[in-house]
């Protein structure tokens, strides 16, 4: 029998019992949904934290005063300052592993224009900083580094300092005050948004280092080249141990630190916090992806269900076809395609359902949604071979029953 024929000899049976046929589909509909929805959930988060990586920058080390102890008294993270722009230059010349060092100090300070003022953050800082941390300036110019050789008052502005004190004006060009020190803000940086633990990246402002230990921060002539941390950019993902080890060994041997003694530092891979929420992400993902399977399951039985009543009722007309000359080939394949075309009928409903639910959770849960062609591609697939695998045995069945038997049934 050729394969059209036996489409349509199919479709003509599904269409006589079409409520039968309807409540067949909707569990591999169900199943399908569910499937493309839970997926695009679990995707999304995936998706969410590869940003948030992206955001706070790729390949990143964080280099932060450690902990010391002072008179048999341990002091915390931070207390003592240990690092200074030297060791910065130092870790950019000797550790073949990192690409690229920007130190920064950070304060909080009343920005004011006009009559507009705004509490934030000033980070001092070098022009690498915005190479590490992927943020381009979104108006205006970067500052150089000749402006941090010459202590230029320059600011870069981040999106929200830019909107509160300017609102929709552009601030290119314009004076600001800091610490009632005149700044000229040279550009407005990218939008970030906000870090994983809710921080807002975009409220802050960018001066030049020496420039925010002159004018904001302060700096103390007996350590003037202090820094508050360092951050550092691996040359690669697969470098980032091993610049981490370069980098540590290299600071125990600046701070003249004996075999014995503790770190006066301390090293911060951000890679591996994130790689392990990505880890939980995607297990996340697989889990839904699991359980909706389940339903794609059910639906894949009431198929198997609905053919064996089939067979059952079509048992005298199965035994006609027989004794006419089909072959058992020719029975099979009627039935084969029956319940293929369900399952198929029904995953194509299930793929617009499951889009459809995926755009609903994204706009009432406001959560990230990332509805992928592999996913949709894999619902598909898998929804025929639901129809396979489960519409075989009535089609064996079928196949095989005896003629003069199945033309005695009643």
């Amino acid at each position: 029998m050729k394969i059209m024929v036996a489409i349509r000899i199919a479709l003509r049976a599904l269409r006589v019992n079409r409520m039968r046929s309807a409540l067949t589909m909707l569990g591999v509909v169900i199943g399908v949904a569910a499937v493309i929805a839970m997926v695009a959930v679990g995707s999304g988060a995936t998706a969410r934290i590869q940003q948030q990586i992206e955001a706070i920058g790729s390949n990143l080390i964080m280099v932060i005063p450690g902990s010391i102890t002072s008179n048999g008294i341990r002091l915390g993270s931070g207390a003592v300052v240990t690092l200074s722009e030297d060791d910065a230059r130092a870790i950019a010349a000797e550790c073949p592993s990192v690409s690229v060092v920007a130190p920064f100090v950070r304060g909080g300070v009343q920005v004011m224009y006009a009559n507009n003022n705004w509490a934030t953050s000033v980070l001092g800082t070098t022009p690498d900083y915005l190479v590490i941390r992927n943020q381009p300036v979104a108006q205006g110019n970067p500052f150089t580094v000749d402006d941090v050789n010459s202590a230029a008052k320059v600011a870069l502005l981040g999106r929200t300092v830019a909107q509160n004190l300017f609102g929709g004006a552009d601030p290119v060009g314009q004076t600001i005050r800091i610490k009632n020190v005149p700044f000229l803000v040279d550009g407005v940086l990218s939008a970030k948004g906000q870090t994983p633990t809710g921080q807002d990246q975009d409220d802050l402002i960018l001066v030049p280092i020496s420039t925010a230990k002159r004018n904001v921060t302060g700096a103390s002539q007996a350590n003037a080249g202090a820094v508050g941390s360092i951050m550092v950019q691996a040359a690669g993902p697969g470098a980032i141990d091993q610049a981490q080890s370069e980098v540590e060994e290299l600071l125990r041997q600046r701070h003249r630190l004996q075999p014995d003694q503790d770190d006066d530092f301390t090293i911060r891979n951000l890679s591996e916090v994130f790689a392990a929420e990505e880890s939980a992400a995607q297990a996340m993902s697989i889990l839904l992806g699991a359980i909706a399977s389940v339903s794609l399951l059910v639906g894949g039985i009431g198929i198997m269900n609905i053919m064996l009543v089939s067979v059952t009722e079509r048992t005298r007309e199965i035994g006609l076809r027989l004794a006419v000359g089909a072959k058992m080939k020719d029975i099979l394949s009627q039935f084969l395609v029956e319940a293929v075309t369900l399952s198929v009928v029904g995953g194509v409903i299930g793929i617009v359902v499951g889009i459809s639910a995926s755009a609903l959770i994204s706009y009432f849960a406001k959560w990230s949604i990332l509805v992928s062609p592999t996913s949709i591609a894999m619902a598909f697939f898998f929804s025929a071979l639901v129809g396979i695998s489960f519409g075989y045995y009535p089609a064996r069945k079928a196949a095989f029953l005896d003629p003069i038997e199945a033309l005695r049934a009643e």
